[in-house]
This record gives structure tokens, C-alpha cells and sequence, in this order.
């Protein structure tokens, strides 16, 4: 039987508009003090509630606390047919999302890509985040980082094996990201990821939120962060270098 509902836990998948009217999709599970999860690369909410690798984690956040995750513009259940996918839309959309869902003053946890969202909108927002938990994040983008020719080649190169062959059902496409995130995965997690980034977003909008990750800056914004915050990365990851971390303790 499903762990989460055996335990009697359930989530409630809400819909709210952001600031130009995009649909966005969030979920709400457990009770206690309320924990909003920034959106990372990918998320999708109803699959995440089944996914052997986001399971445990929805579940352990969700037993003492009110968890919020959502759908960032473009992926999962939040509109896919949108005009604007930049950063800034992202932390506005965070905005949106926990006023919808009548959030006053709460923890964030930003993983990955999800960390500089979370680090944008503690700056902004110092009245309402308590604390933060910043794992596998960074505050600049890998071509803010001053990125050699070669490996922007390497890097579009990536990006055209994303548009050709994202969808297709064959995941070895999708497999190189998944092997890269988790390097250690079972083939069954590897296939799980591979599935969730497919039904998460189309082709043309896993490039767009990629690109726009790459330029991602947050430096100048992590030193106006003060509440207590946590930093947690581990060594030999191979999408975020360890010594980006420092970056975020500005």
C-alpha cells in the first residue's frame, strides 16, 4: 500500500493566478507550521505524490508541518502556454502562490535551482521567511560563472538533445540529466526521474527554463537575507559545484 496513505496523509491540489493571469498549480499536505518549497527543475505535483524520489521527502516534511510545493510557469499542472519565462515571473509567482494559499510568515526550502528563488524572495520578503534551508543551491547560474567556450558549446549541445528528443519515449535523452542528478540512482529511480521530466514539460519549455537558469545572479540579493539560514551541499555534485555554495554566504 502507498506509504502516504496508509499514514492517512493526503494533499490538496489548488489552482490560483499569478501577476499576468498564468494559471499556476500548487499542492498543500500535512499540518503544523507551514514550509514553502520553491519550484526547481522539474516539478510536477500530482506525479511527485507517487515518485520514489520525491515520496519520502513530501512525506517527511509533511509530518509536523503544513507543506507547500507548487508548479513553476511552463511545467507540471500549471500553464504550459505562457509568454513569460524569466526569474523574475518565478519569484513572483512564489508571491502569488503563498497568498493564495493564506501563508503569512513561514520557512522556505530552496533545492537546487529552487534556492535562488527562495534567496530572492527572502530578500525581498525579510517580514515573512523565518528560516531558510538552501540544499544543492547556487547563487549564479552556469554562465554567470565565467563558463570556458568550449563548455557553452557543451552546454548547447545539451540544450539541442533536449528539444529533439525530450519527448520521445525512448529516455535515453532524458537520462543524461537524470544520471547527473543522481549519479548513484537504482535504474528504477533513473527511469522515475526520466518519466516525471517527460510528463512535466514539453520540449520547448524544458529549453526556455533552462536557459533561463543559466543566467540566474542572486549574489547582490543573498547579502540582504537575514534570517537564520542553512546551507547544505554535498561534494562531487555534478551539477553545482561545490564552491558555488560559498557564494550564497554573503
Amino acid at each position: 500500500m502507498d506509504r502516504l496513505r496508509a499514514t492517512g496523509m493526503r494533499q490538496h491540489i489548488r489552482f490560483c493566478r499569478s501577476f499576468d493571469g498564468t494559471r499556476l498549480a500548487y499542492a498543500l499536505s500535512g499540518e503544523g507550521p507551514p514550509i514553502v518549497k520553491a519550484p526547481h527543475w522539474l516539478t510536477h505535483v500530482e506525479y511527485e505524490w507517487q515518485s520514489p524520489m520525491w515520496k519520502p521527502w513530501v512525506e517527511g516534511l509533511s509530518r509536523e508541518h503544513t507543506l507547500l510545493r507548487m508548479d513553476e510557469r511552463g511545467c507540471g499542472l500549471s500553464d504550459w502556454d505562457v509568454q513569460d519565462i524569466s526569474f523574475d515571473a518565478w519569484v513572483r509567482d512564489v508571491e502569488a502562490t503563498v497568498d493564495a494559499a493564506g501563508f503569512d510568515r513561514f520557512a522556505m526550502l530552496g533545492h537546487s535551482q529552487g534556492g535562488a528563488i527562495a534567496v530572492e524572495y527572502a530578500a525581498r520578503h525579510p517580514e515573512r521567511v523565518t528560516h531558510l534551508v538552501l540544499l544543492g543551491s547556487y547563487a549564479r547560474g552556469r554562465l554567470v560563472r565565467g563558463t570556458r567556450t568550449e563548455k557553452k558549446e557543451e552546454l548547447e549541445a545539451q540544450l539541442k538533445l533536449v528539444e529533439l528528443g525530450w519527448g520521445r519515449d525512448d529516455p535515453a535523452y532524458r537520462q543524461m540529466y537524470s544520471v547527473q542528478f543522481m549519479p548513484g540512482a537504482t535504474l528504477g529511480q533513473l527511469n522515475s526521474m526520466g518519466d516525471m521530466q517527460r510528463v512535466s514539460a514539453s520540449p520547448s519549455n524544458a529549453v526556455r527554463i533552462i536557459r533561463n537558469f543559466f543566467t540566474i545572479d542572486v549574489r547582490e540579493s543573498a547579502s540582504r537575507v537575514k534570517c537564520p539560514t542553512l546551507i547544505l551541499h554535498a561534494r562531487g555534485d555534478l551539477r553545482v559545484p561545490f564552491e558555488e555554495a560559498a557564494c550564497l554566504r554573503a
